[in-house]
């Protein structure tokens, strides 16, 4: 495990922060001390959490707009002259059977859930790399270890994430950039349409999370730099954000 750190007074980047996991880990963030950097497309959800989170710095972003990425960036250089962490947590959903998945609308995921989260991580790499130092968390899927039936195009694309996870970790460690995979289990979020509602149990063995809970785990993740993190199907543990002594 890398160096434990204080959240306190850095700034961290989230993207798909208008809802979900990612408005909760904004919100888990300021409430750490850190300052959150709110990207997502939907300006006006932005704008209200900014205001909700004392003035965050929002900045309305398609993150599959290469322009829009090196702006976002650059806004947070502005205001906090530095970048201690990413959170790539902007995705979508596909779920369907692959014989009827539509190869133009795969393209379009692709995009979002891969591309987009490479361009962002190399982005903040130039500012990274000069301090020396930063975290970077990618959200997958636990649909990645399993034979993920009806949605196979959808676990794809998150498995293209983790091994990009996988390879930038060993490719940034001789920079001081620790870059974490997490692997949420089934949460309540408006992901897919809404379909998974808190406390359900839509499989057996696994039970709807809250957002705030896996926002726990990316806050535990950018503090220890672990590699990886696979979130428990079932109930919630409260053990699961703890940091580890």
């Amino acid at each position: 495990m890398t160096d434990l750190i204080d959240l306190a007074g850095t700034t961290v980047i989230v993207t798909g922060a208008s809802s979900g996991i990612g408005a909760s880990t904004a919100r888990a963030l300021h409430a750490a001390g850190a300052h959150p950097v709110l990207a997502a497309r939907r300006a006006d959800r932005l704008a209200a959490l900014s205001e909700e989170l004392g003035g965050a710095l929002a900045v309305p972003t398609d993150v599959t707009d290469p322009g829009q990425v090196l702006t976002l960036v650059a806004a947070t250089l502005d205001r906090h002259e530095r970048v201690d962490g990413l959170v790539n947590n902007a995705g979508v959903s596909l779920h369907c059977p692959l014989d009827q998945v539509d190869p133009a609308e795969l393209g379009r995921v692709l995009q979002l859930n891969v591309v987009s989260l490479l361009a962002m991580t190399q982005a903040v790499l130039p500012a990274m790399r000069a301090q020396g130092f930063g975290r970077i968390v990618n959200v997958s899927s636990g649909t990645t270890c399993r034979v993920a039936v009806g949605v196979g195009a959808y676990a794809a694309s998150k498995s293209a994430v983790n091994m990009l996870s996988s390879v930038l970790t060993q490719e940034l460690a001789a920079d001081g950039i620790a870059v974490s995979l997490l692997l949420p289990s089934i949460t309540a979020t408006e992901f897919a349409d809404g379909r998974f509602t808190l406390g359900a149990s839509p499989v057996p063995g696994l039970v709807v999370q809250r957002p705030d809970y896996v926002a726990g785990v990316v806050l535990r993740l950018l503090r220890t730099g672990e590699e990886s993190f696979d979130i428990p199907h079932g109930p919630e543990q409260p053990e699961v954000t703890r940091v580890p002594e």
